[in-house]
């Protein structure tokens, strides 16, 4: 039969029956040819051909798509026995729809951020370059420009190499210089990746050349840039952009869906890597040498190379590489004592720091979501095993009148298709707004970041099969059991007791352990995790970061310096003082938590060995402003400059590392043959990293910077909020200098949030995922109890016309989950001593067996386990006697 017969079922029964009356009449006709009577020929042609209702459906098993139908009656009937429980449905499709949701959001910001392949042809031949030393435990996937020059020219395996920094450019717009998001790429990038330009053509080895092109430097734009800057102009190749105040010829535009090579990052425009003392001006990272390491490398391999190949390649060649682009003998040493290597990875994804970064954290997320997804389909699959047990009568009915045991766990797998189809919907609808959510806590400390966590064919494959999965688990089970008794069985056990058999299965029990051991575990960790964010927060910073904001400022492209740049460092700083709700300024070259570090070594004219400082440069007030405690001496003045010889500051730590019982006031320390005046002590303060001890930190005044247009933050304590303060400090830098982008505000509460948000990230995960494993475990506890407790009306009822107490009553139904429950604690607390190890790395000042933690987790899930039975206890103690006997 034809899907059209499918389809169409009334009219093809109804054909069915018109062929069959046309056989029934012919084979009648034939008996009457025969002699027979007419009654006789009739029922003779009716013995022969069969009930037409037969012929029918042996004939619509055989010729249409049986599965199918029996799918689609199955799916109606289950939608039926669904709507007939709208609370259980809801319960189910909630529950289900919370673990598959959480699942397929995480799933998405683990598919943006680590498996999703770049948008560019044959994206499986990249390969990104990093390094190791025996000196440094973590790849460094930052490279200078000399090695990269030699690797460049090297095809032995690889087509073609690229190297690219991503870059803020300054960029002159008809309302002065703006801030756009850039990158500088060696002259094979575009060849690397493979992908055309829609207009004009990409960046070539011609291009990137000191100077350029003969015209000069040439850039690509994106095709979203070119919408927003040159209204989609047809002429736009030629056209010129003024970037760092140098022109720059537009050469081509790089179509929408062209990333770069970095997942998180947007570039609009694509400048030449020559280009970057333009650009990075006054700075010059090519001419830094093998000092300033800065480029990220990426290369396509040659076709049939593999990766093992290539690194068996760049295992003979590192020590030529480096020999023939380092000429300084002393690095050359010690970069062989320290077995430097150069390593190519799989790069069809691309780079970004943040997958070295959030790697650990979202496989710890990860696995919390396993965990919850588990506890969803062991709760339903209590539910459905208790709500199946009231139909085992019908069930072993229908096995009596001729069913097969096959067809009746295939409806009631239906029903589980459904419950999952329907929570899958339900927690898609959630998805990617959870998605984006995570996505912008990851992506806090980059700003101008992005992750494309949309739906792709990978994550609708893992959508489907954990969807699946959670069918097979949630389902299967409670129906093997459900059609495991005949129709005899029934009528000895009856339909609302409960046989001594009954009782000793342990199986439901097992399940409800189980629930209670997951949700101990996750609760566990969550309490780990929430303790040791607690006690980050409560670390002592050496300053207050509450109320004080930061506004970045970009001075590298106006044209003042020196003196005269210090003194509209000052001007603005006394302009900012006069708005509404300042209490003080100052200025900074690293603000505390920025992620920023600067260190030089120091050392005293009678040690000899020097020490690594942390340091910063900053104006008059800075202690003031940040809440640091001078401990002795005095503050910087503006007037500190270079000619009244260098002054520094040092910290407690720093005082006691390199003048050890002694006062540090007074003293003299030495780097680089320049001697600088202790002129304060003053507190220790976290820099770059709560987690880590305060490190030994020095202030060098910024009056006293050498430097080429030293670009500062200004920092400001105010009271009220910092609204108005951004607005004005906009203003203001328009006024003063119009040359320069408008500053970045943040506050420095915000960059402290920032610093941790991988612990952040997981301490809040890990509590949504521990509330909602109470909740999920607590509903499955009552609703089992519920179910098994409706069963067992008429025993109860008989207890009762006996002559037991009500009190005796609830302490029989509660004793049954509190005893399970017990279990489920024991089991779960002997797991989570194991289990909560893999947690260590991510605690700070919390051990991962924190007694305390154990105990209020155990007691909190306890109380709850009590709660979800002690209602269903005191419902049956209510039961009365004569109501009860006459249900059976």
């Amino acid at each position: 039969m034809t899907w059209r017969r499918f389809f169409r079922r009334r009219r093809a029964d109804s054909d069915l029956q018109q062929e069959f009356a046309v056989y029934l009449d012919e084979e009648i006709a034939e008996n009457r040819a025969r002699g027979m009577s007419a009654d006789e020929a009739q029922r003779q042609a009716r013995i022969k051909l069969g009930s037409p209702q037969r012929v029918r459906e042996e004939l619509w098993r055989q010729n249409s798509f049986a599965t199918i139908d029996n799918l689609v009656r199955d799916l109606k009937y289950a939608a039926r026995a669904l709507a007939r429980s709208p609370g259980f449905a809801l319960t189910a499709v909630l529950t289900l729809g919370l673990g598959l949701g959480a699942n397929t959001a995480i799933f998405s910001l683990i598919n943006g951020l680590l498996l999703r392949p770049l948008p560019v042809p044959h994206a499986d031949q990249l390969a990104v370059f990093h390094y190791v030393r025996s000196d440094d435990s973590d790849p460094n996937f930052s490279f200078c420009a000399p090695i990269f020059r030699v690797l460049e020219k090297r095809h032995d395996v690889f087509q073609n190499v690229a190297a690219y920094s991503n870059r803020t450019l300054q960029v002159r717009s008809g309302s002065g210089n703006v801030s756009v998001p850039g990158i500088v790429v060696s002259g094979q990038f575009f060849t690397v990746l493979q992908t055309p330009a829609v207009l004009g053509r990409y960046l070539t080895p011609q291009d990137d050349q000191p100077g350029g092109t003969p015209a000069g430097f040439g850039v690509v734009i994106s095709e979203g840039f070119w919408h927003t800057w040159f209204h989609s102009t047809p002429d736009v190749v030629g056209r010129r952009l003024t970037i760092a105040n140098a022109p720059f010829t537009v050469v081509g535009v790089m179509p929408q869906r062209f990333i770069g090579a970095d997942p998180t990052e947007r570039p609009e425009i694509y400048a030449p890597m020559w280009s970057e003392p333009v650009i990075d001006a006054p700075y010059n990272n090519i001419a830094g040498g093998h000092h300033n390491w800065w480029l990220r490398v990426i290369a396509r391999l040659n076709p049939r190379t593999s990766l093992q190949q290539a690194n068996a390649a760049l295992q003979a060649t590192t020590n030529p590489v480096l020999d023939d682009a380092i000429s300084d003998q002393e690095w050359i040493k010690s970069a062989r004592k320290n077995h430097f290597q150069l390593i190519a990875a799989p790069g069809s994804s691309g780079f970004t720091y943040l997958r070295e970064l959030f790697v650990k954290p979202l496989a710890a997320v990860f696995s919390m979501c396993e965990v919850m997804l588990l506890l969803a389909c062991l709760n339903l699959a209590s539910l459905l095993m208790a709500r199946s047990a009231a139909r085992e009568r019908e069930l072993a009915t229908r096995l009596a009148m001729g069913a097969t045991r096959g067809r009746l766990i295939h409806q009631l797998m239906v029903e589980s298709l459904l419950i999952a189809a329907m929570g899958t919907a339900a927690g898609m609808i959630a998805t990617p707004l959870v998605s984006r959510l995570l996505a912008t806590l990851i992506l806090s400390k980059s700003p101008g970041a992005t992750l494309d966590t949309a739906l792709d064919l990978r994550v609708s494959a893992f959508v489907a099969l954990t969807a699946f999965i959670a069918t097979m688990l949630i389902g299967l089970l409670p129906a093997l059991r459900a059609t495991s008794k005949g129709l005899s069985d029934q009528i000895k056990s009856g339909s609302h007791t409960i046989s001594s058999g009954e009782r000793s299965r342990s199986l439901p029990r097992i399940l409800m352990a189980l629930e209670v051991a997951l949700a101990l575990i996750l609760v566990v960790g969550a309490g780990l995790l929430s303790s040791s964010l607690v006690r980050l927060y409560r670390t002592g910073l050496g300053f207050n970061p509450k109320g004080v904001a930061a506004l970045s400022l970009d001075m590298g492209k106006q044209s003042l310096d020196g003196d005269p740049l210090f003194r509209w460092y000052r001007g603005y700083g006394d302009a900012l003082l006069h708005q509404p709700g300042v209490k003080s300024v100052s200025f900074a070259a690293i603000t505390p938590m920025d992620g920023s570090v600067w260190t030089r070594d120091y050392h005293t004219p009678l040690s000899g060995g020097d020490r690594e400082i942390y340091m910063d440069s900053i104006a008059p007030g800075f202690f003031q402003t940040m809440d640091i405690p001078v401990l002795a001496g005095r503050d910087f003045f503006w007037n500190d400059t270079l000619s009244t010889g260098r002054k520094i500051i040092l910290n407690q730590a720093a005082a006691k590392k390199l003048f050890p019982g002694r006062n540090a006031i007074g003293q003299q320390i030495i780097s680089d043959k320049d001697s600088f005046e202790v002129i304060a002590v003053v507190g220790d303060i976290h820099y770059a990293s709560i987690r880590k001890e305060a490190p030994a930190g020095a202030y060098i005044p910024m009056s006293q910077d050498s430097g080429k247009k030293p670009s500062y933050t200004a920092v400001v304590r105010i009271e009220g909020s910092a609204v108005p303060l951004a607005t004005a400090a906009r203003e203001l830098a328009t006024q003063m200098a119009p040359d320069i982008p408008a500053p970045v505000m943040t506050t420095l509460s915000t960059q402290l949030d920032d610093s941790i948000s991988s612990e952040r990230m997981l301490a809040l995960l890990a509590v949504f995922f521990a509330a909602s494993a109470l909740l999920v475990t607590a509903i499955g506890l009552y609703g089992t109890l519920a179910y098994a407790t409706a069963r067992r009306t008429s025993e109860i009822g008989i207890r009762l016309a006996l002559g037991a107490k009500r009190r005796q009553v609830v302490a029989l139904v509660f004793r049954r989950n509190a005893g399970t429950a017990a279990y489920g604690l024991l089991l779960g607390v002997l797991v989570a001593l194991f289990a909560t190890r893999a947690l260590a790395t991510f605690l700070y000042g919390t051990s991962a067996r924190d007694l305390w933690v154990l105990a209020g987790s155990v007691s909190l899930l306890a109380i709850i386990a009590s709660a979800a039975s002690i209602i269903p206890a005191l419902r049956a103690a209510r039961i009365q006697p004569t109501i009860a006997l006459r249900s059976e």
